[in-house]
């Protein structure tokens, strides 16, 4: 088994490299398969999410080269009868990602329900209704969708949620279907403008991505494509926060902060110093934090993967502080944990209550998804003593080497193997 172990008190000055974001680059990797031709693909962050869908597509016979960052990609002969066979339930959720790109290119796909991390309802029905408006027969059965593609045809499709996934699959689908196809309540999330510039790279019709209106112009065929993925917003915000609870120094390089609006927001109300500069974004804190009242939204409201990020600094502010989860039913299990390291919160439904303590001390807690495991890393870097963190596989899923970009700015982390 494997733990990270946490000394902190240390204050981080130094730079980090931002990788790609993850979650603009497995919709684009989906969406590469809708065309014979070869994809190359830049700016992948090697996370196991990444290696995971990586694995999915080999074995449905897509040829894929991936070295450092980037990645070839050429799919000329999909297999999709056995291609949902043995997956573990976490890698099922990017098996749902390839629903869209495996419906246009295969008359039928067998996929296990959603899997990934256990942060609430994931609202499957969204993508089985939308889907099911533009023409493909969709059961789901013992535990499985299983889709059919006889008659696509582009369609008004309403989603009652601005469900991100549902955005992307129907987007993908369209690309390659007769006719045009418009989504009204699109999520308008930055990772969904990237798909969409990726797929207009390769000849796609798409307009009005970022707005909760879309509409999609079916074409024949899809071209390759050169592309660089987008930097990743909640990196930035997760290392932006380590910087300011160490009161430290960092250059966070190769970002993008227009894609941080609502974050900056409140990262400033907090007492947050975030300057831009021409090599990149330098974070700088006093030591003196303030209590903030903060909301999750669809972008571009707070993002849900930012609030277990952002609560360890909130226990540094002087007073109480409050977080309302709109997004997931089940985002607060980073809160019990936070406990056993001497914060004082409650949770009460929807929302958290964090009262300001004067220091967090070290424990033996538990990473129970990817952001609940980043924030118990932030914990660990404020808190005296020892902090150590089981279930690390969770943080390795969305984030590239933490632990090498962390002691590159003089935090004392490491990987450890116990039995």
């Amino acid at each position: 088994m494997e733990k990270i172990v946490v000394r902190g008190r240390r204050k981080l000055k130094g730079t980090i490299n931002i990788s790609g974001a993850k979650n603009a680059a497995l919709p684009i990797i989906a969406a590469s398969l809708l065309t014979k031709k070869e994809v190359i693909l830049h700016n992948i962050p090697r996370v196991t999410d990444v290696q995971t869908i990586t694995k999915l597509l080999h074995s449905a016979n897509v040829n894929i080269d991936f070295k450092n960052n980037s990645m070839r990609i050429k799919a000329v002969k999909l297999k999709g009868e056995t291609f949902s066979e043995n997956l573990s339930p976490n890698k099922t959720r990017m098996a749902n990602g390839l629903l869209g790109s495996l419906l246009s290119r295969l008359k039928r796909v067998s996929i296990p329900l959603s899997g990934g991390c256990k942060i609430g309802t994931r609202k499957t029905d969204i993508h089985v209704s939308a889907l099911g408006k533009l023409g493909a027969t969709i059961n789901i059965r013992n535990g499985q969708i299983v889709a059919k593609s006889n008659e696509l045809h582009g369609c008004h499709v309403a989603l009652r949620y601005p469900s991100v996934g549902a955005t992307e699959n129907i987007i993908i689908v369209a690309c390659l279907t007769e006719g045009t196809t418009t989504i009204e309540n699109a999520a308008r999330e930055p990772e969904i403008m990237d798909l969409a510039n990726f797929l207009n790279s390769m000849g796609a019709e798409i307009r009005g991505a970022g707005t909760s209106i879309i509409k999609i112009n079916g074409v024949d065929e899809l071209s390759g494509t050169e592309y660089m993925i987008i930097p990743d917003r909640i990196e930035t915000g997760t290392y932006a926060v380590a910087a300011a609870i160490t009161d430290g120094d960092i250059l966070l390089k190769n970002t993008n902060l227009s894609l941080l609006d609502s974050v900056l927001l409140k990262f400033r109300e907090i007492g947050m110093e975030i300057e831009e500069a021409n090599e990149g974004v330098r974070v700088t804190s006093s030591g003196v934090f303030y209590p903030v009242d903060i909301e999750t939204g669809p972008y571009p409201g707070f993002p849900t993967d930012m609030q277990p990020i952002v609560t360890p600094l909130l226990l540094m502010a002087d007073g109480e502080s409050t977080i309302k989860e709109t997004i997931f039913d089940n985002r607060f299990n980073h809160g019990p944990e936070l406990r056993r390291m001497g914060a004082n919160l409650k949770i009460n439904g929807d929302t958290i209550n964090i009262k300001g303590i004067s220091k967090l001390k070290g424990a033996e807690v538990k990473a129970l998804n990817i952001r609940a495991g980043a924030s118990l890393i932030i914990a660990g870097l404020a808190a005296e003593g020892k902090t150590t963190i089981s279930g690390v596989h969770h943080i390795f899923r969305g984030y590239e080497n933490p632990l090498s970009k962390l002691k590159n700015v003089g935090a004392n982390c490491n990987l450890i193997t116990t039995r």
